[in-house]
């Protein structure tokens, strides 16, 4: 009798415990839910595109994008273009001035800063206006600015020009095709506006 009256406590006591692990287990979490966000995207830049593209204009570009992503928002350079004056790789910025040179423009045309000035008078720290070159220019003791009025000849070529002459004179205009980055196209824009010879200046 006694047994059974203990069986009888030990399925009551196992069947409260099963009820409250049932309970504890039918519980709704408690506390509040975290909502996690993305980050916020950085705001897009406005770009002002001019120069030898198909539609020149003000185009709005995504931040992290490049000069060759505004050049093709604008329908892409012209055939007139001068196309390896232009750094497709710099990063963009709001209120840039992208300028794509045309045959005969200078390199440090080709983007204008949030400034209004040129890369190279920021460089330089002040605006100056360029004194008239006359042509031909003697490519034997021609300046920097002097060369770099050439078609095609920016800063890099330049100083190219002047450390390949320290060495060799040039002998005839031909021989300036003996410069790295100087080939039959840019020749055929600037042999007439060179010589060998004393400067028409």
């Amino acid at each position: 009798m006694a047994k059974h009256w203990w069986i009888l406590v030990a399925g009551i006591i196992i069947g409260l415990l099963s009820a409250g692990l049932i309970l504890v287990a039918s519980q709704p979490p408690r506390g509040a839910a975290i909502l996690l966000r993305p980050p916020p995207s950085p705001a897009p830049v406005v770009v002002h595109v001019t120069g030898a593209v198909h539609e020149p204009g003000v185009y709005t570009l995504p931040a992290n994008g490049h000069v060759e992503d505004a050049i093709q928002a604008a329908g892409g350079m012209t055939t007139e273009a001068e196309r390896d004056l232009v750094n497709l790789a710099e990063p963009l910025q709001d209120g840039l001035q992208i300028s794509v040179p045309r045959e005969g423009q200078q390199s440090s045309e080709s983007i204008t800063t949030t400034t209004g000035k040129t890369e190279k008078e920021e460089s330089n720290g002040e605006e100056s206006a360029s004194p008239t070159i006359s042509h031909p220019i003697n490519i034997n003791t021609a300046t920097q600015s002097e060369l770099e009025s050439l078609p095609g000849i920016g800063p890099v070529t330049a100083q190219k020009i002047i450390a390949y002459r320290q060495e060799n004179e040039f002998k005839i205009v031909e021989d300036i095709q003996k410069v790295s980055g100087i080939g039959p196209v840019t020749f055929e824009k600037i042999k007439d506006l060179i010589s060998v010879g004393t400067s028409s200046q």
